[in-house]
């Protein structure tokens, strides 16, 4: 591995590249009256209002985005203003979507719950509880693994010991146990518990509610498991991706906002507060958490007095404080928890290595997690990252910080691999054009409606908004609906679609890109893909 370079020393030279840089969208502070001038008539000083950007660059940064990417910053603010308005009403039919799914579910359909009303008899289904399904697992009820009960012996084959270097992206046991691990994160830990022990045959190790700063609540979700509870080979981490209904997870997709590192590049700055990495409220947290362990500049040890007041030396500190880390951010918050979980696995699992998995902002927080673990000179566990695969997953920074990543999670061979299911809507936000910002890095394995896989640098139509592209969509979409109807009969029960999952096929014909993110057609692709031994670029 090439060593870190990281952050660059502070000379006081001034340069621009020396400068941590950001830029914040706040649908929320500018008026109707700004948006309409901005839309219609591309007034810069109206869309300012809408930014907020680094104190040293000020209006000049603020804008010039404003001026060169207005339609994607217009996108960000209307999308999240519509789906702020719509927060409550999401929450409350989720709430009740997801007890009348199991309300139905655990009474054996519409007639069994109408007959238990006549005796009086009715299953009434309790959150948090291992037969308490989410709207996620009631889409596509498929719980159990690829090849069944073949695929622990087949891991315990794969992953002996230090033998284990890259990722096979065509080992399909193994992008299986990723894309189900992926589903399973949307269930509770009850639910998530019992699948692994009882019917993967695997090793529970825990499952965390982290801490969002910015969002004031636990909203980030992770759990991790072994393939044996001694002397394990694997190590999987799964973070929970979008919920349906939860506002919040949508509002992070659609947010162009970042946050640029020197010389590293620029990152999402939702999904570095979903992993505890900061609060755009206080811009310079992610200074703070994103800077080398070792850098002790002024920054730093102001920053140190602002959020611990543990004595770096201390006993009580834990041996975080030395590092400059407070004890309550480790045992909060996804990053810290995840990684000082993975250090006390490793000392107990000595010949372990780990794999990163998640769908849609799963997958963003997936792959953010080793790209901090770079940034914090993380050598010992970065020699143990086994891979990192991804499905439906949005873009996370810009084509500078791809390249850093690439060079460190993909040498000597590729580790990190997206998967791509046709017309899906996640992967293509946020935007990526000549004047757009974020960039896709890794491999793309991108599957067709057909379930055909192909090797690619970029998924096709990567801004998913487009006249060339809105026929074929939802033709594609009427495709999906008629093939749906009939999987059960053509590929076997196993892939019968229900009467909720068909539901999104119906709303498909109008986006096609939400039914196209569905975990149902990543199982799918997994299960059914096909390679047509092409690498294209795009």
């Amino acid at each position: 591995m090439a060593s870190i370079s990281g952050f660059p020393d502070k000379s006081g030279d001034g340069s621009a590249s020396d400068v941590f840089r950001y830029l914040i969208v706040r649908p929320d502070k500018g008026g109707f009256w700004d948006l309409l001038s901005y839309s219609l008539w591309g007034d810069i000083d109206s869309g300012v209002k809408f930014l907020e950007s680094s104190d040293d660059q000020g209006a000049v940064l603020a804008g010039g985005e404003a001026a060169d990417l207005r339609w994607v910053i217009l996108f960000s603010i209307v999308a999240r203003k519509i789906i702020h308005f719509l927060a409550k009403p999401m929450e409350l039919t989720g709430y009740g979507v997801e007890f009348f799914l199991n309300l139905l579910s655990q009474n054996g359909s519409i007639f069994g719950l109408f007959f238990n009303l006549l005796k009086g008899d009715v299953v009434i289904p309790k959150r948090g509880t291992e037969t308490f399904i989410s709207t996620a697992g009631h889409v596509d009820p498929r719980m159990d693994l690829y090849q069944g009960k073949n695929l622990v012996e087949d891991l315990h084959d794969c992953a002996s010991g230090e033998g284990i270097t890259n990722v096979e992206f065509d080992n399909r046991a193994m992008m299986d146990l990723c894309m189900m691990a992926s589903k399973l994160a949307y269930e509770n830990p009850k639910v998530v518990r019992n699948v692994v022990v009882n019917r993967w045959n695997m090793h529970f190790v825990d499952f965390y509610d982290c801490w969002d700063d910015y969002q004031n609540e636990k909203s980030t979700q992770v759990f991790l498991l072994c393939d044996k509870p001694v002397d394990a080979n694997l190590i999987l981490i799964s973070f929970r991706g979008t919920e349906f209904f939860d506002a919040n997870d949508w509002c992070t997709d659609f947010d162009y906002s970042w946050y640029e590192i020197p010389n590293i590049g620029k990152i999402h700055m939702g999904f570095l507060e979903a992993l505890g990495l900061g609060n755009r409220e206080d811009p310079g947290s992610f200074h703070y958490h994103l800077q080398k362990r070792s850098t002790k500049d002024s920054f730093s040890e102001a920053a140190e007095v602002k959020y611990s007041n543990v004595d770096p030396d201390s006993e009580g500190s834990g041996g975080i404080g030395k590092k400059g880390i407070p004890q309550e951010m480790v045992e909060k918050t996804a990053y810290y928890i995840v990684r000082e979980k993975l250090k006390t696995l490793f000392e107990v699992h000595k010949n372990a290595k780990y794999i990163i998995t998640g769908h849609s902002l799963g997958g963003a927080l997936g792959i953010l997690f080793p790209t901090v673990l770079i940034l914090h000179e993380e050598t010992e566990l970065l020699q143990k990252l086994l891979g990192v695969y991804t499905f439906g997953q949005p873009r996370v920074g810009n084509r500078q910080l791809g390249r850093f990543v690439e060079a460190y999670i993909d040498d000597p061979v590729p580790k990190y691999f997206r998967v791509v299911y046709c017309n899906d809507i996640v992967p293509r936000l946020p935007g990526d054009n000549k004047t757009f910002l974020y960039k896709h890095f890794g491999v793309c394995l991108y599957y067709n409606s057909s379930y055909i896989e192909q090797r690619t640098d970029e998924e096709p139509n990567k801004n998913y908004f487009g006249i060339t592209n809105f026929i074929p969509a939802h033709l594609n979409a009427v495709w999906e609906l008629m093939r749906s109807l009939a999987m059960g009969y053509t590929h076997g029960p196993e892939y019968k679609e229900g009467w909720f999952c068909i539901c999104f096929r119906v709303l498909g014909l109008l986006i096609p890109g939400v039914s196209a993110h569905l975990s149902t057609n990543y199982v799918n692709c997994v299960r059914l893909g096909k390679s047509c031994g092409i690498r294209m670029s795009y």
